[in-house]
């Protein structure tokens, strides 16, 4: 454990540390292991893989990168990365920034009709010029490995099977894995957006769960939080929910993934995680979610730690989608 004085060399003084209310080995919250959980689903996936190269041939995905954002260039080198590891082979098309909707959309095309690709990924965010739901409108209902098309929220929304959107059917994974019950229980999402938060809810929904949307004009978040069995936190704002926040007892799902370079936030938020600030001392940054660490390892039964919580089931879970589209294609499998 640091002492007040090894904190204050990050800039902070001394006197103004909170300790916590009993010693970190003591805080009850398991861990809900995404990178464990992730390999499970790796290595389940790999025999099906070998079987679609014996009987036709390997699964392919196609990614589609916009311009050069740093952190989408990241995401899509982990994706690549992930298909090499499993044997999916890749195809990558890197449009210009500049690119307009009519352009990409002619790039795009020549996907859509290839029988050796199997899932189309279009990397998000793209530029501002873009025109996302266009995209989605032409884009291969039986190719959508991001499961973000109409056609596939609504089979979402039906509960008929369909590609379903990475993130939420990782939580979903996790939950179900752990063997955290769902049905009767009342879930809490804070967010709304279309890739995480309406999909989620949809999916706790479907497995029998009271669920409440909450969102920047929700009155009272705080209390509405508190009421949560399941409490999925998805807006974006690092650590913005505190303790005030969390029934005990509750689950707590962190899907944000917020980077800190505030040297007063990070030690205010990991005061006692040695190895964390020394990440920072040495990087300058660190990674924190849209809840308090503390609050949620000390209050919540289970909860999942950023980072290596929902990112990696992110990946495995688009892996998993690129191989159930080759079934559908190559085999003859149905979409349940």
């Amino acid at each position: 454990m640091w002492t007040p004085s090894d904190i204050a060399a990050f800039g902070r003084p001394a006197e103004k540390i909170v300790p916590l209310c009993y010693p970190h080995s003591y805080m009850s919250g398991t861990v809900l292991d995404g990178k464990k959980v992730s390999r499970e689903i790796r290595d389940e996936l790999r025999p099906r893989i070998d079987a679609l190269r014996s009987n036709k041939r390997a699964p392919a995905l196609a990614v589609v990168l916009v311009g050069d954002n740093p952190a989408s260039q990241i995401y899509v080198r982990n994706k690549i990365k992930a298909c090499q590891e499993l044997g999916i082979r890749s195809i990558e098309l890197r449009p210009a920034q500049d690119i307009t909707t009519e352009q990409l959309l002619e790039q795009i095309s020549p996907l859509n009709r290839d029988s050796d690709v199997d899932g189309i990924l279009i990397q998000m965010p793209l530029p501002k010029q873009i025109d996302v739901n266009t995209l989605n409108l032409h884009l291969d209902p039986m190719r959508d490995v991001d499961g973000f098309s109409a056609y596939s929220l609504g089979r979402l929304v039906r509960n008929e099977p369909a590609p379903r959107a990475c993130t939420p059917a990782g939580i979903m994974e996790l939950l179900k894995r752990y063997q955290i019950s769902i049905a009767g229980r009342r879930a809490v999402v804070v967010g709304r957006s279309d890739i995480v938060g309406k999909p989620i809810a949809l999916m706790l929904l479907h497995e029998n769960a009271t669920v409440t949307i909450c969102h920047s004009k929700t009155r009272d978040l705080a209390g509405e939080c508190r009421r949560a069995d399941i409490l999925i936190a998805a807006m974006g704002r690092p650590a913005a929910i505190t303790a005030d926040y969390i029934k005990p007892g509750a689950v707590v799902v962190d899907v944000g993934v917020n980077r800190l370079t505030n040297e007063a936030e990070v030690v205010r938020l990991f005061p006692h995680d040695t190895g964390r600030l020394a990440g920072y001392a040495k990087n300058g940054s660190t990674l924190v979610g849209d809840v308090e660490p503390m609050a949620m390892q000390e209050i919540s039964s289970a909860y999942t730690p950023v980072p290596g919580g929902v990112g990696p089931l992110t990946i495995a879970m688009l892996m998993a989608n690129t191989v159930k589209l080759a079934e559908m294609r190559l085999l003859g499998k149905s979409a349940g």
